[in-house]
């Protein structure tokens, strides 16, 4: 069939299989609609047949793909099956010329080749290293979303002084080797504000409302009247954080920024001494023209609003004279967004330097999302490399009958291969720079995306084929540059090949307890040896029931308060009873729980004893489940019925806890006893 033959050729899907021996066709309109999106005009039977002939044409004709990928030592294939007699020029990123490309030291080069019959062609060439680095050895950390972290000094959401402040306790104290964040990508801005960390405007860039106002060095330095107006804005900012703490209020990120960005204008007009003043402009410098779009949109939404769709036309385009007049007459606040991006950084610069100095061998794990919001930054600055009218999501599935969808725009994967993976290769260089790790959001991406056409249903969707070995060979190269670890998220489904193929680059996966089963047998809870070793193994997730909800079935009252069962609320209960009952069955057969069921502080234990028992390389421990938190940060499937992204940590009564009385509690080091590294010294 031409047109299966057209999608195949650009790596779009015709079917797919959500289940073993079970196969769907995709819709034809998906796979039109993703052709489109790819610039391929399949809208006739005339256009599918012009346009395979000129696909076959163009593979029949070129010397070189856009992008050549290979291993560091052997020829890469591409290049091994060049006609004889082809010459080679390759300029390497070290500043090297050579003409055999056997050898070549990992890095982004460039290839120059030229045939005996004449044709010639110049492509990226991607040399990797085989794995990225592994863990020097078992270790134990602590996952948190930031913004629920709330201290005695921050100002109505966590920020990256009590991320320091973690950090430095954690690994002094409790011996942990690293703390895992949610995505700190900068947000859409409200208001009001969507408060999931999953779908930013940038992610290539922080965001300031993470910033502790009070440890940016020029804070001190304020003038006298200023000075007035700062401490006015703290009292405000006590009175917000009282509001969360004492008086049951959620996180109101809007609130917290306002605050914040009033003194961020006062800050802005200290002036930077010598030192200060040289390390800003080398990050200017350095990060060049991605940061100038980033504050340049930042500056346009101020204006214009933060959807750029709806900007006047000559605005739309980063790169129209419209928009660099307009760049320069907001002059002075793409500065001031130019300014708040540094001052992030060099606050998640010393949350890392702090965690390695208190003895974390990983330090900060960071988390990539999937994907951007379409009206913000990154999808203004790159739309070029992304899909129009095409947003990401899943298809149905055994969790999910009517499939999901995320609202990103996709990658195209022929814009990525055209240029050498440029923006892929500078996020992912700047979530590096201050992490030990990076946990990659459904991972499976990497290899394959679900192109939802926009307006139309999930089940409406087709997967679209990404070149994995090259983006793993992105991920791997600035990996081994930074020196850190790669944790893939690989929950739900999966595609075959996927987890053995991270497993053969080095990189680990994600292992909750509560989803491994022996699924291919008995369905019974998979014993502690048969686990994988390749993995952060965790009780629960930012996505999940706390532990304690879990043991209780507050988690299965929850969703049946706010309607969201698709049986009848007995049905459930008992479904999630049996569940927790052959967990406690193996726990206590294991010896893992000797007073037998009943006391909920030392089930949690016991479940993170049952962790330490498998070989994972890595066990994350989620900070609600050291004080018995029920509820979850993150229900799915809900939008306003409940306050995802928005509740402080709290103790098993609801109450919210302070890092402060975390780190008082007796609860949790009765539970990170258990985790505790062997010789760790114990907190006074």
């Amino acid at each position: 069939m031409p047109l299966a033959r057209l999608a195949a050729l650009h790596g779009v899907a015709t079917s797919y299989s959500p289940s073993p021996g079970r196969t769907v066709q995709a819709p034809d309109s998906a796979v039109v609609a993703a052709l489109a999106a790819l610039g391929v005009d399949a809208s006739t039977p005339e256009a599918v047949r012009h346009a395979l002939e000129a696909r076959e044409a163009e593979l029949r004709e070129r010397l070189l793909p856009p992008t050549v990928v290979g291993r560091q030592g052997p020829e890469p294939a591409a290049l091994a099956d060049l006609p004889p007699g082809t010459r080679l020029r390759i300029e390497t990123e070290q500043g090297e010329n050579r003409s055999s490309a056997t050898g070549l030291p990992p890095g982004f080069h460039t290839v120059h080749a030229t045939a005996p019959d004449g044709r010639t062609a110049r492509a990226h060439l991607i040399v990797a290293p085989d794995r990225v680095p592994g863990p020097a050895g078992r270790t134990y950390g602590i996952l948190v979303q930031l913004y629920s972290l709330l201290s005695e000094r921050s100002w109505g959401m966590g920020d990256l002084g009590d991320l320091t402040e973690l950090a430095a306790w954690a690994g002094r104290s409790l011996g942990a080797g690293f703390i895992q964040v949610n995505p700190l990508h900068a947000a859409v801005p409200g208001p009001p504000t969507d408060p999931s960390p999953y779908r930013p405007s940038s992610r290539r860039f922080p965001d300031p409302v993470h910033l502790r106002i009070e440890d940016i060095p020029e804070y001190p330095y304020l003038p006298a009247p200023d000075r007035e107006k700062a401490h006015g804005l703290l009292e405000r900012a006590a009175a917000l954080r009282a509001s969360v703490l004492d008086k049951g209020a959620l996180i109101d990120r809007d609130a917290v920024w306002a605050l914040k960005r009033e003194a961020l204008e006062l800050v802005r007009d200290v002036p930077l001494g010598p030192g200060r003043r040289a390390a800003y402009r080398d990050f200017l410098a350095a990060e060049g023209q991605a940061l100038q779009d980033h504050a340049t949109w930042c500056a346009l939404a101020e204006v214009h609003g933060s959807d750029w769709h709806t900007w006047p036309d000559g605005l739309k385009d980063p790169r129209s004279a419209e928009t660099a007049r307009a760049r320069e007459a907001l002059r002075d606040r793409v500065g001031f967004h130019s300014l708040l991006a540094w001052l992030t950084d060099a606050q998640l610069a010393t949350a890392q330097r702090t965690a390695q100095d208190a003895g974390m061998p990983i330090g900060l794990v960071h988390d990539l999302a999937v994907g951007v919001h379409p009206g913000g930054a990154d999808a203004w600055a790159l739309q070029d490399h992304l899909a129009a009218g095409m947003t990401v999501g899943a298809p149905p599935d055994a969790f999910n009958a009517r499939g999901q969808d995320w609202g990103l725009p996709p990658w195209r994967p022929d814009r990525l291969a055209a240029s050498g993976y440029a923006p892929y290769r500078d996020l992912l260089h700047a979530l590096f720079r201050h992490a030990g790790a990076l946990r990659i959001d459904h991972v499976m991406g990497l290899f394959r995306l679900w192109w939802i056409p926009q307006g139309r249903p999930p089940t409406e969707g087709t997967y679209v084929r990404y070149d994995a070995e090259a983006m793993l060979a992105v991920l791997a190269l600035e990996a081994e540059r930074a020196g850190a670890l790669v944790i893939g998220e690989d929950l739900g489904t999966v595609e075959p090949g996927v987890r053995e193929t991270l497993h053969e680059r080095g990189m680990l996966g994600t292992s909750v307890l509560w989803f491994e089963r022996d699924w291919d047998g008995s369905g019974l809870p998979l014993p502690p040896e048969e686990w994988r070793a390749d993995c952060l193994a965790t009780a629960t997730t930012h996505d999940l029931p706390s532990t304690a909800s879990r043991f209780t079935g507050d988690h299965v009252e929850l969703r049946a308060e706010l309607g969201l069962l698709t049986r009848p609320v007995d049905e459930e209960r008992a479904e999630a009873a049996a569940d927790v009952g052959e967990w406690r069955a193996l726990l206590e057969r294991l010896g893992l729980l000797p007073g037998g069921p009943g006391d909920e502080e030392e089930e949690i234990r016991a479940v993170h004893r049952f962790l330490l028992r498998t070989p994972a390389r890595m066990i994350g421990l989620w900070l609600p489940d050291t004080v018995g938190d029920r509820r979850p940060q993150n229900l799915p499937g809900t939008w306003d019925q409940y306050p995802n992204w928005r509740l402080p940590i709290a103790d098993a009564e609801g109450r919210p806890i302070t890092l402060e009385q975390l780190a008082a509690s007796p609860r949790l080091h009765a539970l990170i006893d258990v985790l505790r590294p062997e010789g760790a010294p114990k907190a006074p």
